[in-house]
């Protein structure tokens, strides 16, 4: 036996960690972490500028105030300032919650400070804005660390500058008031942080279970291969979701279809496809090898839910069922002819013994008037054929359809218009002559046996075959009861008959294939009334491209 061979599936030692789902946690969970600590970040530079601009407030307002009090202007030009001021300036640094409440003199000698060892030292910082009447802020390292200090002229009376107040809140203290903030914020950054990736692991751990943990590259091969069978098989296949929109149709199935734009996206019901076929797809019971006609070929439609239920869509497969009905409709032919040289033979065993029993009961004159009268009536519609017709499988589909009518007890004549001398059209083959010819004289015989009753004279089918410069001609009438005005629309339809239902596909499907091999051959099909249904084929010789409406009624 020759060796089992297996596709190599790729290996997967790290198959979690190298999933899909995998990767895009990783990635998630750091896109997560950036964007939170990236709002962290931001949040404290915001909140640091803003802590930095509300102290600047509070030292100016508080220095401002200072020097505008009227125990600081006089204190200001007396001898000892600073047994009035040093008081005063430490009441106020705890009433303001600042850190320090320096006042000086024009030279930057300090009158007050929080340590009293520093009374009498020169302010660590400039005081030139402010000796020139402009209130101004800045940071600056004094002798209580660095500091965001305001620096505000004080005026006398006459508007002159006779001091300096300088109110400063420590960096040390700002740190400390925003340490409460930042705490706040790296609490809600981690509770941040753990729902996201919370979050992101339970939609990946969902999306792992629906990837079956394969990786990127996995499941792009798992594509390709999916592609790639799906479009090489001979078979149509066409997917659809739980809306009835098409998901995917593979080049088998738009070839069948005879689909010119891409269908998928499309609802199934949208497309120019026959309306049986369409109400077959779109029906809640799943369809089983029914037979059904496209605008060129007779397809097998097969339909299956996807999954354990109807709503996850519907699979539909196309099954190309044109040569085989063919070769069926040449099969039933066949029989037919079978059949008719069967009881011709028989007949004609019963005429030999009646030719015999004359002979030997010495009627020599009757027997030979007898057998004459045989032959001549057999060898007339042969004649008559045979002259008439000079396309061999059109004459011999004739020739059998008239003994097949014969013994049904229908008369089937060919009209004396009816001469083809000259070649089929060029498109036109022999399956579909016999599929055109045969099926209309078919439905004729049953239709003249069926109204029998309501004519005077045998069931009669009439036909007629000629060609011109133009077109080939098929017409056959028949003597039966005709075609209901409301029923002219339905006949070419699949599965519409007046027959008896009988197997699946065994009724209503001769004229709606006469229609398809009309249209196929670029004809059409003209649909009268006479004593009975009058059908007539028109087949072109140069075929008009694109021609789509093959009925005509007249």
């Amino acid at each position: 036996m020759p060796a089992r061979t297996t596709t190599p599936r790729p290996r997967r030692r790290h198959r979690v960690a190298r999933s899909l789902a995998g990767q895009l946690f990783a990635v998630q969970v750091l896109i997560v972490t950036l964007v939170v600590a990236g709002c962290a970040v931001l949040a404290y530079v915001l909140t640091s500028d803003r802590a930095q601009q509300a102290a600047e407030r509070q030292v100016v307002a508080t220095a401002t105030t200072v020097a505008d009090a009227p125990t600081v202007v006089q204190a200001a030009q007396r001898p000892d300032p600073t047994a009035v001021l040093q008081p005063y300036a430490q009441q106020v640094t705890r009433d303001a919650d600042v850190d320090f409440v320096t006042i000086m003199d024009t030279h930057g000698v300090r009158w007050t400070h929080p340590d009293p060892a520093e009374i009498g030292k020169h302010f660590l910082g400039h005081i030139g804005p402010a000796l020139a009447g402009r209130t101004f802020t800045e940071t600056y390292t004094g002798t209580l660390g660095p500091s965001v200090r305001a620096v505000t002229p004080v005026r006398d009376a006459h508007g002159r500058v006779v001091a300096l107040v300088s109110v400063g809140i420590t960096v040390q203290q700002l740190s400390g008031q925003l340490r409460g903030a930042i705490t706040a914020l790296v609490a809600v950054a981690a509770a941040a942080l753990a729902l996201g990736g919370l979050g992101t692991w339970l939609a990946n751990r969902r999306l792992r279970r629906h990837t079956h943990g394969m990786g990127a590259a996995e499941l792009s091969h798992l594509y390709e291969y999916h592609q790639a069978t799906l479009h090489s098989v001979r078979e149509g296949l066409v997917l659809l979701d739980r809306d009835g929109t098409v998901v995917l149709c593979n080049d088998a199935a738009r070839d069948l279809l005879a689909l010119e734009d891409p269908a998928e996206g499309r609802p199934f019901a949208d497309l120019d496809l026959p309306e049986p076929l369409r109400a077959a797809v779109a029906g809640a019971e799943p369809v089983r090898d029914q037979l059904h006609l496209t605008a060129d070929r007779v397809v097998v439609v097969n339909t299956s839910p996807i999954g354990d239920g109807p709503d996850l869509g519907t699979v539909v497969t196309l099954r190309d069922h044109t040569e085989l009905q063919a070769l069926s409709g040449e099969l039933d032919s066949v029989r037919g002819f079978a059949e008719a040289l069967s009881a011709q033979a028989h007949e004609a065993a019963n005429r030999l013994h009646a030719v015999v029993s004359l002979i030997e009961t010495g009627r020599h004159r009757q027997a030979v008037d007898f057998a004459t009268a045989e032959l001549e009536l057999a060898q007339q519609l042969t004649d008559r054929v045979v002259g008439a017709v000079n396309e061999p499988v059109l004459a011999a589909l004739l020739l059998g359809k008239a003994a097949q009518a014969a013994e049904r007890g229908v008369d089937l004549v060919l009209t004396e218009e009816s001469r083809i001398d000259d070649a089929l059209p060029e498109q036109l083959n022999a399956r579909d002559v016999v599929t055109l010819l045969g099926n209309l004289i078919d439905n004729a015989i049953d239709a003249a046996i069926d109204g029998a009753a309501e004519h005077d004279g045998p069931p009669t089918v009439t036909v007629a075959a000629r060609t011109d410069a133009r077109e080939l001609l098929l017409r056959v009438a028949d003597t039966g009861r005709g075609i209901e005005p409301d029923a002219v629309e339905r006949i070419f339809e699949r599965g519409w008959s007046t027959k008896q239902p009988g197997p699946a596909g065994a009724r209503g499907i001769g004229l709606a294939l006469v229609a398809q091999a009309a249209r196929r051959n670029g004809g059409r099909v003209e649909v009268g009334r006479g004593r009975g249904a009058v059908l007539t084929v028109h087949i072109p010789f140069q075929r008009s491209p694109g021609a789509r409406d093959a009925v005509d009624v007249r």
